[in-house]
């Protein structure tokens, strides 16, 4: 395992990345890592993640509790829901939490991403559920996490965000990428007038694949099934695809 220093390194590297992908804005987010039985280390409350240095991870234990008196630095008053994480899952050792703008769009939208749709995201995070909105800083939000904890390695957080966890901290930050990677895809698709969601059959096959390469951490199976309530996902035919496609082309000729 990583020493302290070289975890809070990555810690402002990932932070870094996420700042520039626009996964936050201004102060948003947080990055939590294991550093043994009694310690965690955490970005700190009110510092962008693309202006971070080493010295300003904070050191805390699982209460949530700064270890470094002598530090002008406090954590996020999020750190109860990496808190609860920890608590359900000792195979996690780091949390991401973060605001990107397609996971949140569907988020915010009430639209699990829980379909067969990208192969990666099957194999990787499979079905990735909504949790029920919470108060940030309170402790509904880890409430409102915790009945899918034991099965999933990623949330989306009704009108907030995005959560993802695992083994380490670059498999905790690369899920986050993947979520949001595959968010945008099946956000193109729609606009697009069409998502092909793959069958069953496709989806057992590549979900067996999680054990060709020996893959940690919890997924839930995607469905299926169209997605309800959604453009483009259920009831369309070539009539609608025309309709759909005309009014984007029109729109591009503005």
């Amino acid at each position: 395992m990583a020493n302290e220093r070289e975890l809070k390194k990555m810690i402002v590297e990932i932070s870094r990345r996420m700042w520039q992908r626009g996964y936050v804005a201004a102060n948003d987010g947080n990055i939590s890592v294991r550093l043994n039985e009694k310690e965690l280390l955490t970005t700190p409350t009110g510092v962008s993640k693309g202006f971070m240095s080493p010295e300003m991870i904070i050191k805390v234990d699982y209460n949530g509790d700064v270890l470094a008196r002598q530090s002008k630095y406090k954590p996020s008053s999020e750190i109860k829901m990496h808190l609860e994480v920890y608590k359900e899952r000792a195979d996690v050792s780091s949390v991401v939490h973060a605001h990107p703008p397609f996971c949140t769009s569907f988020a915010v939208a009430g639209i699990p991403l829980d379909k067969c749709i990208l192969p990666e995201a099957i194999v990787v995070l499979g079905a990735v559920p909504i949790a029920k909105f919470g108060l940030p800083s309170t402790q509904e939000i880890p409430e409102a996490i915790r009945p899918f904890l034991k099965s999933s390695d990623a949330l989306l957080l009704e009108n907030h965000g995005a959560l993802t966890f695992g083994a380490d901290l670059m498999g905790a930050y690369f899920k986050l990428e993947t979520l949001e990677h595959s968010a945008q895809i099946v956000w193109n698709a729609i606009q697009l007038g069409n998502v092909n969601i793959l069958p069953e059959k496709e989806r057992d096959r590549l979900m067996g694949l999680r054990e060709t390469y020996n893959l940690s951490g919890k997924v839930t199976q995607c469905e299926s099934k169209p997605m309800q309530g959604s453009p483009g996902f259920e009831g369309l035919n070539e009539e609608k695809i025309r309709e759909i496609t005309k009014r984007v082309l029109d729109i591009l000729k503005k």
